[in-house]
Order: structure tokens, then C-alpha cells, then sequence
């Protein structure tokens, strides 16, 4: 309290004084506001990326993030899309034919020519080794029909996996737009992230899609043999960690260059997706990114059992028969169970990282009580976020104390006595 002793004077001065202070507030709330409303971007890795994300393949969940619901074009990484659908609804041993169309792609390409025919599984090795466009395009023709039905399979996937921040229109990555709606061939690096979990991790023919991705060099002909190919792995981040697990790269004017990439260790699975990653003569900035952003997850993140044990007391039910032989008089009450599968509750985890495990279990019950009915829960949740809930069930069946059991019962008493 500051005393003056001109009071008029005085007067202006704690006016002032309060003023600063309520200042002072409002800038460590907003202060606050900031820090609150910070996601997975825990701290500024210097990243090349315009968009990128570190995710935890098994959750789903970024584990760090940079502008990471952008949509920006994405390019050749489409190209996982089109490889895993193609093992998922094609048959890799369908001898298939190339279109016009296809054969009319810009570089790079594999230059296949009007008619002639390919096995399937030859070309899905070419569109990730060496990420050739006609072959994404005779892919989508023999899996989809068309192309445009097959960019339509490729957004139900999409959507189907978790991703509505992705618009797909080629099967190669090209940039594209619809002109009808004006949306463009885009996805977020979220998203990108997503659907790479999805196809190491996921999918069914996951092991298919690894063996292809991962292969080196790959020697193949056309249907009759009278052209032979070889295709080299571009991926060259296969050789930069022996975490390594899976990966592709792209590159269009528009999109920049751009890696969409899996490691694995310990059990832990990361992915990472990096868009607008530098523009040529940045080509190894992608590989910069990936590198630290790989490395920021190994090093922070380990798995831990956060599962903790629970015993519930039990519940009294209101107007309920106590037992096939009680009186009315005696308590009715219902014992408790937690549903759970598993033994534990596994989670990738850091030191930052805070988990909160909340019951709620009904208090009293009214009869009747059905045996496995729901009466609670325990929830789980990480940063505030709910990962996991159980249900907290009853363990048997209460009747109600009706008028007519009353009845039955003094009528058992008079049989008696």
C-alpha cells in the first residue's frame, strides 16, 4: 500500500499503479493461453520442412509436429497409397496392359508402350524403386478400372484410416487439380504420417508392402520378354540408420521436395512425414529432417505400462432382494468387475508426458440389476486427452423386492409356522 501525503495526488498514482498491474496480468494469461494451446510442438527443432510430423506409429499419436494440418501437395509420396491398395484389392500376378494414357505420363517413367503388358507385382516395383509415373497409372487402371474410380478407392482409404485432411486425384503424385471444386491432390503431414503407420503397421499385406519397399534392386521383363528393366531403390535413407524401416520420396514444382518415411527399435515404430522440404538444390534437406526427427523420438520416447490395478467396493441397490432366501430386511448390494482384455496398458512415453486415471462408478442402484450391466468406468488420459477407457460391470443379477414377492414371502413364513 503506498501512503502520499497529497491525498489528490495520491489518488493518480495508485490509479496508475493498478493499471500496470492488471497489465501485468493479462500478459501472464496470455503468456499462458499460448503455452496451454501448444500441441506436440514441444520445441523448435530447426526443421528445413515447411509441414512436418513425428508419429507414433502403434497410437497414432504426434509425438511432434510443425504446421502439421497444413495441406500442401505431397507428390511422389503418394505413392504408398497406390502400392498398398494395390496388394490390398489387386492380384500381383494379373497380367495387365498399359493404356495410352498411361504411357503419355511425364517423367520419370518406366516409357511402357501402348498395349503391351505387365505382371502386377513387376510394376509395383518399379513405382516405389524408382517411383516411375505410367506405372502408378497402369496400376490404378487394372486395380481400379480408372483412374478416377481408383483415386475415388484412394480416398475412401484415406478416410477409412483417419485422414480428412486428404485429396487424392492422380496415382503418381502429380500436382493436380479438379476444376469443378477447385480442390488440389494435397494431404497434411498428419495425414501422411497416418497413412504410412497404416501400411507398415496395419495392414494386411504390410509384410508385402516391406519387402517391396525395402528391396535394393529389383531385374524384371515385360509378359512376352522382349524388354527387360532394372529398377534401384531411391530410398536413400534405407542406408543412413540401421533403424530404417520403410520410406518414399517426391519431389514436383509445386509440392518441393517431400519424405514420408518409417524407422523401427526397441519395438518402437515411428513415422515421420516431411512437406515442402526444400526446393532443388536442397535435395538432401529432406534427409537432414528425417534424421532428427527420428533420432527426437528414439532418444525421448520409451514404452511404459501406465495400467494401474482396481477394486471396487460393492454397491447397495435400492428395493433389491438380497439373496433367493433374504428377508426384506436385508441390504441388497452387487458386487463389481473391470472389463479388460489385456494384462497391461502400454504407452510410448516421455518425460514431459502426464497420465491421469479417473473412476466413476455409480454410487447406489435401483432393481432390478442385470449381471454384466455397466455401472462405471475407468478412464485413462494423457495430456489431458482420453486414450483408454474400461467398464466397470456388475458381477451378478439383483431382482426387485416387488409387492408380489413380499406376498410370497409372509405366505412362506404362515407355511411354516
Amino acid at each position: 500500500m503506498w501512503t502520499f501525503i497529497n491525498h489528490k495526488s495520491g489518488k493518480r498514482k495508485r490509479y496508475r499503479v493498478t493499471a500496470m498491474i492488471m497489465a501485468a496480468a493479462l500478459f501472464c494469461c496470455a503468456a499462458w493461453t499460448v503455452r496451454a494451446g501448444e500441441s506436440a510442438e514441444k520445441e523448435d527443432l530447426q526443421l528445413y520442412a515447411q509441414s512436418a510430423v513425428l508419429m507414433d506409429a502403434d497410437s497414432g499419436r504426434v509425438l511432434y509436429g510443425k504446421n502439421s494440418k497444413e495441406k500442401l501437395p505431397m507428390a511422389s509420396t503418394t505413392k504408398i497409397m497406390t502400392c498398398i491398395l494395390a496388394l490390398e484389392y489387386g492380384n500381383t500376378e494379373e497380367i495387365v496392359e498399359a493404356s495410352s494414357y498411361a504411357a503419355g505420363m511425364p517423367k520419370v517413367k518406366l516409357y511402357v508402350k501402348a498395349g503391351e503388358k505387365y505382371r502386377l507385382e513387376d510394376l509395383l516395383y518399379s513405382l516405389m524403386l524408382e517411383s516411375h509415373n505410367d506405372s502408378a497409372v497402369v496400376i490404378a487402371e487394372a486395380v481400379g478400372g480408372s483412374v478416377e474410380n481408383f483415386a475415388a478407392m484412394m480416398n475412401q482409404k484415406a478416410r477409412d484410416i483417419g485422414c480428412y485432411d486428404t485429396y487424392f486425384i492422380t496415382p503418381n503424385g502429380l500436382d493436380a487439380k479438379v476444376n469443378d471444386n477447385g480442390r488440389v491432390h494435397s494431404t497434411t503431414a498428419e495425414d501422411l504420417a497416418k497413412i504410412m503407420a497404416y501400411c507398415v503397421t496395419d495392414s494386411p499385406e504390410k509384410e508385402r508392402f516391406l519387402e517391396i519397399t525395402r528391396t535394393q534392386g529389383y531385374d524384371f521383363t515385360n509378359a512376352d520378354g522382349t524388354r527387360s528393366f532394372h529398377c534401384n531403390n531411391h530410398n536413400a535413407f534405407l542406408g543412413m540408420m540401421e533403424e530404417a524401416l520403410s520410406g518414399k520420396t517426391g519431389f514436383t514444382n509445386n509440392a518441393g521436395y517431400c519424405y514420408v518415411g518409417a524407422v523401427e527399435s526397441e519395438g518402437r515404430v515411428f513415422t515421420v512425414a516431411l512437406l515442402a522440404c526444400g526446393w532443388p538444390n536442397n535435395r538432401s534437406y529432406k534427409w537432414s529432417d528425417m534424421k532428427k526427427l527420428a533420432s527426437y523420438g528414439m532418444e525421448r520416447y520409451q514404452y511404459q505400462d501406465i495400467y494401474e490395478e482396481r477394486t471396487f467396493a460393492d454397491i447397495p441397490v435400492r428395493n433389491g432382494i438380497a439373496q433367493e432366501n433374504g428377508t426384506p430386511f436385508e441390504e441388497a448390494r452387487v458386487s463389481l468387475t473391470l472389463q479388460k482384455e489385456e494384462d497391461g496398458l502400454r504407452c510410448l512415453l516421455c518425460e514431459e508426458d502426464r497420465v491421469e486415471v479417473r473412476t466413476q462408478v455409480e454410487k447406489e442402484l435401483d432393481a432390478p440389476v442385470a449381471a454384466g450391466m455397466q455401472v462405471g468406468d475407468v478412464s485413462y488420459y494423457l495430456n489431458g486427452e482420453l486414450i483408454k477407457q474400461y467398464a466397470v460391470c456388475t458381477d451378478s443379477a439383483v431382482e426387485e423386492r416387488s409387492f408380489l414377492w413380499i406376498l410370497k414371502y409372509i405366505a412362506k413364513l404362515i407355511f411354516f409356522l
